[in-house]
């Protein structure tokens, strides 16, 4: 009998010589490459086996009956949708008339879904036998959890929705001015926690119970209210996105749009389930304090920061106004608040109080203008000899604050919170990642093409979903040399029939 690839007829010698080579292609898709970790050789392989079952539900052996159709069938190649539909519904065809079983478990499967690579592991014959049969007991293959074991995981946030929550709070930014709020709201979320609890949520940290009336009430919360009341209607437009990650993406994305720098963020937080998680009052900095140096150190080594991170998280000031009905510190207004943006009143720490720069530290430095203000826990940045090393710095070197304020407000950000998935879910891979990466075997068989973060991720899922670990190379040895002997046969057993 003679098959035809793309209205091309392939001989049985042919189809052979493609299956084999395919197969040695799983075995030696780590070997190619010297440099790979176990994990990367791990998921090399798995691509490769993909690669090479999709060449075996299009090619079938010479084991099926020949068709009774009368032209020849045109089966297409393992390209983007034939790989998880009508390819798979081409085997199944050829299946049926020799397996009946592993057809209906194909069909199955093809309804539920085809987003899944792993689809083609059940359409398969030779692998059903081979590998599905063999291991049914440990992974658990049935077609009821197989196809519930293969469906998408659903992590805290959604990241496609966190994507547009994002650009949302940007047109927010840009008709109400309200950077300066939504950064407050992040910090405070997060600024609850305590390294010396080990319990979630009891540990506080970026974890949304700000939402909470009980927490919006603590003084030093004052005003945060106004920033939820701002954020509620993304929030129910993108319920896939928690409160946690909403607080924490309102105040990256408020610094970066005043022109600070790249905030490397993940989300990923889970929220408290209620009021009765919220912090007790007090664990957050006061205004003006005793002993300034003393009361923020107190304050942050409790959360792990150091003195340079003090100082650079000191610096995000220079966004924003104090309001003495809020804090009762500051003036009603001033000459640079007298007139908005947004709300008018209070005083600014800088003149450009929108514009993220490192113009707080000159100014406190300098102290030369009575309309900007200057609080205790800021002068003593100046006046305290480990703080006033990395003022000094700040005040002359920009870039090097926003490098050192970067790191320090994502360390921020991720304090107390409990991640889902635990290594979170990072939006700003690049323009690659702007949509998820469909598997193509084909494309990712050949070649020595890095894999994107989707693509990995995609992989490791499916990896889980049938018992294995991305922390370990495939566990394919027994596979493969049942593959490869397999391959070799069927050639000398074609090489010697002729």
């Amino acid at each position: 009998m003679y098959t035809y690839i793309n209205d091309k007829r392939v001989t049985k010698e042919e189809k052979i010589g493609i299956w084999v080579w395919s197969i040695l292609g799983v075995a030696l898709g780590d070997w190619a490459d010297p440099s790979k970790t176990k994990e990367e050789a791990g998921e090399h392989k798995l691509i490769h086996m993909a690669h090479c079952l999709s060449l075996t539900n299009h090619l079938p052996l010479s084991s099926f009956p020949p068709s009774h159709s009368s032209s020849p069938p045109t089966i297409p190649m393992a390209s983007a949708p034939a790989f998880g539909t009508a390819a798979a519904a081409a085997a199944a065809a050829a299946s049926s008339r020799l397996l009946p079983s592993a057809a209906r478990a194909t069909t199955a499967a093809i309804s539920t879904s085809s987003s899944s690579s792993y689809k083609c592991l059940r359409s398969a014959p030779l692998v059903s036998h081979l590998f599905l049969n063999q291991r049914r007991s440990s992974v658990g293959v049935s077609n009821r959890r197989f196809n519930s074991a293969s469906s998408p995981k659903c992590f805290a946030s959604d990241p496609e929705q966190l994507k547009s929550a994002r650009e949302d709070i940007k047109q927010l930014l840009n008709s109400k001015f309200c950077h300066p709020l939504l950064v407050r709201l992040g910090w405070h979320d997060a600024g609850t926690y305590n390294k010396n609890i080990e319990e979630w949520p009891q540990k506080g940290g970026a974890n949304g119970s700000l939402r909470f009336e009980i927490e919006l009430k603590h003084a030093a919360n004052a005003g945060l209210v106004n920033a939820l009341k701002l954020l509620q209607p993304i929030k129910d437009k993108y319920s896939g996105v928690t409160y946690a990650d909403l607080f924490q993406l309102a105040s990256a994305t408020a610094i970066e749009e005043a022109g600070g720098p790249k905030i490397p963020m993940k989300y990923g937080r889970v929220d408290v389930s209620g009021p009765q998680d919220c912090p007790e009052e007090g664990r957050l900095p006061a205004a003006g304090p005793p002993s300034p140096a003393s009361h923020l150190r107190d304050v942050f080594y409790r959360m792990g920061f150091d003195d340079k991170e003090i100082v650079a998280l000191s610096g995000a000031h220079t966004l924003g106004r104090s309001r003495p009905e809020r804090s009762g510190w500051g003036k009603q207004e001033t000459k640079y608040t007298k007139d908005g943006p947004g709300a008018p009143g209070g005083q600014s720490w800088t003149v450009k109080w929108l514009k993220f720069d490192n113009s707080y530290f000159k100014d406190i430095k300098e102290r030369r203008d009575e309309d900007l203000l200057v609080l205790p826990t800021d002068a003593v940045l100046f006046e305290d000899p480990s703080f006033k090393v990395y003022a000094e710095k700040y005040a002359e070197d920009q870039e090097a604050f926003f490098k050192d304020y970067a790191e320090a407000h994502a360390k921020l950000s991720n304090l107390g919170a409990k991640f889902d998935p635990p290594e979170g879910i990072v939006i700003d891979d690049g323009p690659s990642n702007t949509a998820p990466e469909k598997f193509v075997a084909a494309k990712y068989s050949t070649g020595k093409r890095e894999l994107s973060e989707n693509m990995k991720q995609k992989i490791r899922a499916e990896y889980e979903a049938v018992g294995g670990s991305p922390d370990k190379p495939l566990q394919s040895n027994y596979f493969l040399n049942i593959m490869i002997v397999i391959a070799v046969l069927a050639f000398l057993t074609s090489l010697f029939g002729n």
